[in-house]
Protein backbone atom coordinates (compact mmCIF):
# COMPACT_ATOMS: atom_id res chain seq x y z
CA UNK A 1 0.00 0.00 0.00
CA UNK A 2 1.62 3.41 -0.81
CA UNK A 3 2.28 5.60 1.55
CA UNK A 4 0.07 9.06 1.81
CA UNK A 5 3.03 11.64 2.50
CA UNK A 6 3.40 14.50 5.17
CA UNK A 7 1.83 16.75 2.86
CA UNK A 8 -1.14 15.22 2.08
CA UNK A 9 -2.33 14.84 5.23
CA UNK A 10 -1.56 17.98 5.96
CA UNK A 11 -4.14 18.97 3.13
CA UNK A 12 -6.63 16.32 4.03
CA UNK A 13 -6.13 18.22 7.27
CA UNK A 14 -6.99 21.54 5.78
CA UNK A 15 -9.99 20.68 4.15
CA UNK A 16 -11.57 18.36 6.32
CA UNK A 17 -11.25 21.43 9.27
CA UNK A 18 -12.62 24.33 7.07
CA UNK A 19 -9.71 26.39 7.80
CA UNK A 20 -8.57 26.65 4.10
CA UNK A 21 -11.61 28.52 3.52
CA UNK A 22 -11.59 30.65 6.11
CA UNK A 23 -7.97 31.78 4.92
CA UNK A 24 -9.41 32.20 1.82
CA UNK A 25 -12.09 34.30 2.52
CA UNK A 26 -10.09 36.31 5.10
CA UNK A 27 -6.79 36.81 1.85
CA UNK A 28 -4.74 35.15 3.58
CA UNK A 29 -2.11 35.60 0.95
CA UNK A 30 -1.22 38.24 -2.21
CA UNK A 31 0.71 37.73 -5.09
CA UNK A 32 1.06 35.89 -8.41
CA UNK A 33 1.05 31.66 -8.19
CA UNK A 34 2.49 30.71 -11.51
CA UNK A 35 1.66 27.06 -11.97
CA UNK A 36 4.19 24.92 -14.17
CA UNK A 37 2.85 22.01 -15.98
CA UNK A 38 4.61 19.04 -18.61
CA UNK A 39 2.69 16.29 -19.39
CA UNK A 40 -0.75 15.69 -19.12
CA UNK A 41 -2.60 12.49 -19.56
CA UNK A 42 -1.08 8.93 -18.12
CA UNK A 43 2.12 8.49 -17.95
CA UNK A 44 1.39 5.51 -15.40
CA UNK A 45 3.26 2.53 -17.84
CA UNK A 46 5.38 5.21 -20.08
CA UNK A 47 8.74 4.17 -21.37
CA UNK A 48 10.25 7.58 -21.11
CA UNK A 49 10.42 9.59 -17.90
CA UNK A 50 7.47 8.81 -15.88
CA UNK A 51 7.69 11.84 -13.86
CA UNK A 52 7.46 14.46 -16.34
CA UNK A 53 3.72 13.62 -15.94
CA UNK A 54 1.76 16.43 -14.27
CA UNK A 55 -1.44 15.24 -13.71
CA UNK A 56 -4.39 13.36 -15.86
CA UNK A 57 -7.15 14.91 -18.31
CA UNK A 58 -9.89 14.68 -15.46
CA UNK A 59 -7.11 16.15 -12.79
CA UNK A 60 -6.09 18.80 -14.83
CA UNK A 61 -9.13 20.10 -15.64
CA UNK A 62 -10.87 19.72 -11.92
CA UNK A 63 -7.57 21.74 -11.10
CA UNK A 64 -8.71 24.79 -13.63
CA UNK A 65 -12.04 24.87 -12.16
CA UNK A 66 -10.78 25.28 -8.97
CA UNK A 67 -7.94 27.39 -10.01
CA UNK A 68 -10.76 30.16 -11.47
CA UNK A 69 -12.86 29.60 -8.02
CA UNK A 70 -9.95 30.48 -6.00
CA UNK A 71 -7.97 33.04 -7.81
CA UNK A 72 -8.07 35.81 -10.83
CA UNK A 73 -6.95 34.02 -13.64
CA UNK A 74 -4.24 35.99 -15.70
CA UNK A 75 -2.91 35.93 -19.40
CA UNK A 76 0.91 37.27 -20.16
CA UNK A 77 -1.25 40.15 -21.32
CA UNK A 78 -1.25 41.27 -17.45
CA UNK A 79 1.65 40.43 -15.84
CA UNK A 80 2.95 43.24 -15.34
CA UNK A 81 0.40 45.07 -14.56
CA UNK A 82 -0.63 42.38 -12.20
CA UNK A 83 3.02 43.02 -10.38
CA UNK A 84 2.52 46.30 -9.58
CA UNK A 85 -0.54 45.68 -7.68
CA UNK A 86 -0.91 46.62 -4.36
CA UNK A 87 -3.34 43.21 -3.13
CA UNK A 88 -4.70 40.47 -4.92
CA UNK A 89 -4.06 36.61 -5.34
CA UNK A 90 -3.69 36.33 -9.04
CA UNK A 91 -2.91 32.74 -11.00
CA UNK A 92 -0.86 31.84 -14.67
CA UNK A 93 -0.77 28.64 -15.94
CA UNK A 94 2.27 27.60 -17.51
CA UNK A 95 3.95 24.95 -19.39
CA UNK A 96 7.24 23.86 -19.99
CA UNK A 97 8.96 21.46 -23.09
CA UNK A 98 6.38 21.15 -25.70
CA UNK A 99 4.93 17.89 -25.22
CA UNK A 100 2.82 16.68 -27.98
CA UNK A 101 -0.02 16.13 -25.59
CA UNK A 102 0.15 19.97 -24.30
CA UNK A 103 -2.01 20.42 -28.17
CA UNK A 104 -3.59 17.17 -28.16
CA UNK A 105 -5.22 17.11 -24.23
CA UNK A 106 -4.24 20.63 -22.27
CA UNK A 107 -5.37 22.71 -25.20
CA UNK A 108 -8.55 21.49 -25.47
CA UNK A 109 -9.54 21.21 -21.68
CA UNK A 110 -7.89 24.78 -21.29
CA UNK A 111 -10.67 25.99 -24.68
CA UNK A 112 -13.91 24.27 -22.47
CA UNK A 113 -12.28 26.20 -19.39
CA UNK A 114 -11.74 29.53 -21.46
CA UNK A 115 -8.27 29.90 -20.20
CA UNK A 116 -5.44 30.27 -21.59
CA UNK A 117 -1.95 29.53 -20.76
CA UNK A 118 2.44 30.06 -21.74
CA UNK A 119 3.82 27.88 -23.25
CA UNK A 120 7.20 27.39 -23.26
CA UNK A 121 8.56 25.29 -25.45
CA UNK A 122 12.70 23.35 -26.16
CA UNK A 123 12.96 24.27 -30.14
CA UNK A 124 15.25 21.51 -30.73
CA UNK A 125 13.23 18.98 -29.76
CA UNK A 126 10.01 20.41 -31.87
CA UNK A 127 12.42 20.77 -34.99
CA UNK A 128 14.90 17.52 -34.24
CA UNK A 129 12.15 15.28 -33.00
CA UNK A 130 14.86 13.69 -30.60
CA UNK A 131 14.30 12.48 -27.11
CA UNK A 132 15.07 14.76 -24.59
CA UNK A 133 17.98 13.99 -22.44
CA UNK A 134 15.25 13.06 -19.10
CA UNK A 135 13.36 10.27 -21.21
CA UNK A 136 16.24 9.03 -22.87
CA UNK A 137 17.94 8.14 -19.64
CA UNK A 138 15.01 6.72 -18.02
CA UNK A 139 14.33 4.42 -21.21
CA UNK A 140 17.86 3.29 -20.94
CA UNK A 141 17.25 2.34 -17.69
CA UNK A 142 14.31 0.36 -18.01
CA UNK A 143 15.54 -1.09 -21.01
CA UNK A 144 18.04 -2.68 -19.36
CA UNK A 145 18.83 -6.47 -19.22
CA UNK A 146 20.63 -6.01 -16.19
CA UNK A 147 20.19 -5.55 -12.07
CA UNK A 148 22.10 -2.52 -11.75
CA UNK A 149 25.25 -0.37 -13.33
CA UNK A 150 28.70 -0.95 -12.06
CA UNK A 151 30.97 1.24 -10.16
CA UNK A 152 32.66 3.43 -12.40
CA UNK A 153 34.51 7.13 -12.83
CA UNK A 154 30.87 8.67 -13.61
CA UNK A 155 29.00 6.44 -11.15
CA UNK A 156 31.89 5.57 -7.98
CA UNK A 157 29.28 3.79 -6.14
CA UNK A 158 26.98 2.32 -9.16
CA UNK A 159 23.53 1.75 -9.06
CA UNK A 160 21.21 -0.79 -8.24
CA UNK A 161 18.12 -1.06 -10.06
CA UNK A 162 14.81 -1.09 -7.96
CA UNK A 163 12.24 -3.11 -9.27
CA UNK A 164 9.57 -3.14 -11.09
CA UNK A 165 9.44 0.53 -12.52
CA UNK A 166 13.63 1.19 -11.19
CA UNK A 167 12.36 5.25 -10.48
CA UNK A 168 15.04 5.43 -7.60
CA UNK A 169 17.43 4.31 -10.13
CA UNK A 170 16.36 6.76 -12.91
CA UNK A 171 16.47 9.79 -10.20
CA UNK A 172 19.46 9.09 -9.35
CA UNK A 173 20.81 9.07 -12.72
CA UNK A 174 19.30 12.04 -13.88
CA UNK A 175 20.44 13.94 -10.48
CA UNK A 176 24.09 13.12 -11.72
CA UNK A 177 23.54 14.31 -15.57
CA UNK A 178 22.34 17.98 -13.85
CA UNK A 179 25.15 18.20 -12.20
CA UNK A 180 27.59 17.83 -14.75
CA UNK A 181 29.82 20.17 -16.98
CA UNK A 182 27.59 20.67 -20.01
CA UNK A 183 30.64 19.44 -22.21
CA UNK A 184 30.28 16.30 -20.21
CA UNK A 185 26.79 15.74 -20.40
CA UNK A 186 27.12 13.71 -24.51
CA UNK A 187 29.51 11.10 -22.76
CA UNK A 188 27.47 10.62 -19.88
CA UNK A 189 25.14 9.85 -22.18
CA UNK A 190 27.10 7.57 -24.32
CA UNK A 191 28.26 6.05 -21.64
CA UNK A 192 24.68 5.26 -19.84
CA UNK A 193 23.61 3.46 -23.31
CA UNK A 194 26.75 1.08 -23.22
CA UNK A 195 26.59 0.25 -19.27
CA UNK A 196 22.56 -0.61 -19.16
CA UNK A 197 23.39 -2.68 -22.37
CA UNK A 198 20.23 -0.59 -24.02
CA UNK A 199 22.15 1.10 -26.31
CA UNK A 200 20.52 4.98 -27.38
CA UNK A 201 17.13 5.79 -27.42
CA UNK A 202 15.77 4.89 -31.36
CA UNK A 203 14.43 8.06 -32.74
CA UNK A 204 11.22 6.04 -33.26
CA UNK A 205 10.53 6.88 -29.63
CA UNK A 206 10.14 10.29 -29.42
CA UNK A 207 9.18 11.02 -33.27
CA UNK A 208 5.55 10.91 -31.81
CA UNK A 209 6.12 12.94 -28.36
CA UNK A 210 6.57 16.41 -29.37
CA UNK A 211 4.32 19.21 -31.02
CA UNK A 212 4.77 20.04 -34.70
CA UNK A 213 5.09 23.80 -35.26
CA UNK A 214 1.69 23.28 -36.80
CA UNK A 215 0.23 22.42 -33.72
CA UNK A 216 2.11 25.58 -32.06
CA UNK A 217 1.00 28.03 -34.41
CA UNK A 218 -2.82 26.55 -34.01
CA UNK A 219 -2.57 27.46 -30.34
CA UNK A 220 -1.01 30.71 -31.24
CA UNK A 221 -4.23 31.27 -33.27
CA UNK A 222 -6.39 30.54 -30.29
CA UNK A 223 -4.61 33.13 -27.75
CA UNK A 224 -2.23 31.21 -26.15
CA UNK A 225 1.47 32.35 -25.17
CA UNK A 226 4.66 30.96 -26.35
CA UNK A 227 7.75 31.36 -24.83
CA UNK A 228 11.36 29.91 -25.01
CA UNK A 229 12.52 27.43 -22.66
CA UNK A 230 16.49 27.03 -25.11
CA UNK A 231 17.38 24.56 -27.95
CA UNK A 232 18.76 22.02 -26.01
CA UNK A 233 17.58 22.06 -22.60
CA UNK A 234 21.08 22.15 -20.87
CA UNK A 235 21.45 23.24 -17.15
CA UNK A 236 22.52 26.54 -18.81
CA UNK A 237 24.45 27.40 -15.47
CA UNK A 238 26.70 24.63 -16.63
CA UNK A 239 27.49 26.19 -19.70
CA UNK A 240 29.99 28.87 -20.36
CA UNK A 241 28.51 32.59 -21.45
CA UNK A 242 29.01 31.95 -25.63
CA UNK A 243 27.10 28.27 -25.04
CA UNK A 244 24.53 29.99 -22.97
CA UNK A 245 23.78 32.66 -25.71
CA UNK A 246 23.71 29.89 -28.93
CA UNK A 247 21.30 28.35 -26.07
CA UNK A 248 19.15 31.15 -26.06
CA UNK A 249 19.38 33.27 -28.98
CA UNK A 250 19.25 29.71 -31.09
CA UNK A 251 15.59 29.44 -29.07
CA UNK A 252 14.49 32.89 -30.01
CA UNK A 253 15.32 32.76 -34.05
CA UNK A 254 13.79 30.05 -34.01
CA UNK A 255 10.30 31.50 -32.27
CA UNK A 256 10.52 34.51 -34.35
CA UNK A 257 11.42 32.41 -37.74
CA UNK A 258 7.74 29.34 -37.15
CA UNK A 259 5.66 32.22 -35.46
CA UNK A 260 6.52 35.76 -35.95
CA UNK A 261 7.30 36.53 -32.45
CA UNK A 262 9.80 38.07 -30.23
CA UNK A 263 10.76 35.86 -27.10
CA UNK A 264 9.41 38.05 -24.17
CA UNK A 265 9.09 35.31 -21.80
CA UNK A 266 11.47 32.82 -20.76
CA UNK A 267 11.79 29.75 -18.32
CA UNK A 268 14.80 28.47 -17.15
CA UNK A 269 15.53 24.54 -17.93
CA UNK A 270 15.35 22.60 -14.65
CA UNK A 271 14.94 25.95 -13.21
CA UNK A 272 15.87 25.68 -9.69
CA UNK A 273 18.75 27.96 -7.87
CA UNK A 274 21.71 26.69 -9.85
CA UNK A 275 20.23 26.22 -12.72
CA UNK A 276 20.71 29.80 -14.32
CA UNK A 277 23.16 32.92 -13.41
CA UNK A 278 24.52 36.38 -13.78
CA UNK A 279 25.68 35.38 -17.57
CA UNK A 280 21.92 34.24 -18.38
CA UNK A 281 20.60 36.98 -17.09
CA UNK A 282 22.76 39.28 -18.99
CA UNK A 283 21.75 37.74 -22.43
CA UNK A 284 18.27 37.09 -21.39
CA UNK A 285 18.47 41.29 -20.90
CA UNK A 286 20.05 41.86 -23.61
CA UNK A 287 17.72 40.05 -26.25
CA UNK A 288 14.74 41.80 -24.35
CA UNK A 289 13.50 38.97 -22.61
CA UNK A 290 10.57 40.24 -20.07
CA UNK A 291 10.00 37.94 -17.83
CA UNK A 292 11.95 35.04 -16.97
CA UNK A 293 10.46 32.23 -15.05
CA UNK A 294 12.28 30.07 -12.52
CA UNK A 295 11.04 26.69 -10.76
CA UNK A 296 11.62 26.27 -7.08
CA UNK A 297 8.12 27.09 -5.87
CA UNK A 298 6.49 29.56 -3.88
CA UNK A 299 4.00 32.86 -4.94
CA UNK A 300 5.70 36.06 -6.05
CA UNK A 301 5.08 38.90 -3.82
CA UNK A 302 2.95 41.88 -5.24
CA UNK A 303 5.22 45.29 -6.04
CA UNK A 304 9.01 43.74 -5.02
CA UNK A 305 9.82 41.71 -7.79
CA UNK A 306 12.53 40.43 -9.95
CA UNK A 307 11.53 39.96 -12.97
CA UNK A 308 14.42 37.35 -14.13
CA UNK A 309 13.14 35.07 -11.74
CA UNK A 310 9.60 34.61 -10.98
CA UNK A 311 9.50 31.16 -9.18
CA UNK A 312 7.19 28.81 -10.37
CA UNK A 313 5.30 26.03 -8.26
CA UNK A 314 5.91 22.83 -10.41
CA UNK A 315 2.71 20.57 -10.46
CA UNK A 316 3.36 17.04 -9.92
CA UNK A 317 1.24 14.00 -10.95
CA UNK A 318 1.09 12.65 -7.56
CA UNK A 319 -0.46 15.95 -6.57
CA UNK A 320 -4.06 15.17 -5.17
CA UNK A 321 -6.90 17.80 -5.67
CA UNK A 322 -7.11 17.81 -2.20
CA UNK A 323 -3.29 18.83 -2.02
CA UNK A 324 -4.08 21.34 -4.92
CA UNK A 325 -6.61 23.38 -3.09
CA UNK A 326 -4.32 23.60 -0.20
CA UNK A 327 -1.41 24.79 -1.93
CA UNK A 328 -3.87 27.45 -3.62
CA UNK A 329 -4.98 28.63 -0.10
CA UNK A 330 -1.69 27.97 1.83
CA UNK A 331 1.71 28.32 -1.24
CA UNK A 332 4.24 29.06 1.11
CA UNK A 333 3.42 26.17 2.34
CA UNK A 334 2.14 23.97 -0.07
CA UNK A 335 3.15 25.06 -3.38
CA UNK A 336 6.82 23.98 -3.11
Amino acid sequence: MARTSKRELAARALGWSGFGAALRRLGAWHGLLVLAYHRIGDGSYAETDRGVWSASAEAFAAQLRYLKQSTDVITTADIADVLRRPRGRFALITFDDGYRDNYEVAFPILRAERLTALFFVTTGFLDDRRPAWWDEIAWMIRHSPRTGLLASPWLPEGIRFDEPGREQAIGKALRLYKSLPGNKTADFLDHLAEATRSGRCPRSISESLWMTWDMVRAMQSAGMSLGGHTVNHPVLARLNPEEQQAEIDGCAARLRAELNTSMRWFSYPNGKRGCFNDDTRDVLRQRGVEFGFSYYGGVQRLGRFDELDIPRFGVDGDLTLDAFRAALALPKVFAR
